[in-house]
């Protein structure tokens, strides 16, 4: 699995420009940081206080006291600010983060997003999630097409708590990229050696499909 997560993470990698600002999420969106070029010019956010986010630090060079919101250690960036978690949160709600890249467990037709919470167990809470694809100015949502269980995550309405609706702008999966646009999902890219037909198996809600596009 762990090279099913890196290549939809490069994927996700390959949507960020120089220049912005981007809010990395737990899971594969954390995996984006080694797989940038150097010198992207990518500025990567994270919630609990650190802008100018590096790769992760090689074993026994870690800094307990540097560590993203997923409490994994990182390193920082010439020119790398920190602050605390009242000033990250104000930059998210204010507008200042141009990406934000988070997983999902569904994502809606519309590009409605559930990613924090299961029905029947328990869970810690949505954390910044909600301030995240709404405060965002793109938002890119990273996952695998199907669930541990072989459940498409990509569904005609979300069955599980939500986190925003019509928030998603991409969904990349190992699969494919789809696109939202004019609250509809397009199927834009095929990734891996996929087919429009592995995608259609692996997908719940109607798609349309504009390769290239």
């Amino acid at each position: 699995m762990s090279g099913v997560k890196e290549r939809i993470a490069a994927r996700a990698a390959a949507e960020l420009r120089a220049g912005e600002v981007v809010n990395l999420g737990i899971g594969i969106p954390n995996l984006i940081p080694g797989l940038l070029a150097p010198g992207a010019g990518v500025f990567l956010h994270t919630e609990n206080g650190l802008l100018g986010v590096g790769p992760r630090p090689p074993a026994g060079e870690e800094d307990p006291d540097l560590i993203d919101a997923a409490k994994q250690p990182v390193t920082a960036l010439p020119g790398a600010a920190c602050f605390d978690s009242a000033d990250s949160f104000a930059m998210i709600r204010g507008g200042h983060v141009h990406v934000a890249v988070l997983g999902a467990l569904q994502v809606g037709a519309a590009g409605d997003i559930a990613n924090w919470a299961v029905p029947g167990k328990d869970v810690l809470g949505v954390g910044g999630a909600m301030d995240l694809v709404v405060g965002a100015g793109r938002v890119i949502v990273t996952m695998t097409a199907t669930s541990s269980s072989g459940e498409p995550k990509v569904v005609p309405e979300c069955t599980y708590p939500l986190t925003a609706r019509a928030a998603a702008d991409v969904v990349i999966t190992e699969l494919c990229v789809f696109r939202l646009r004019a609250g509809r999902l397009v199927l834009t890219e095929l990734l891996a050696g996929a087919t429009v037909d592995n995608v259609k198996a692996a997908t719940a809600a109607d798609f349309t499909t504009a390769l290239g596009s």
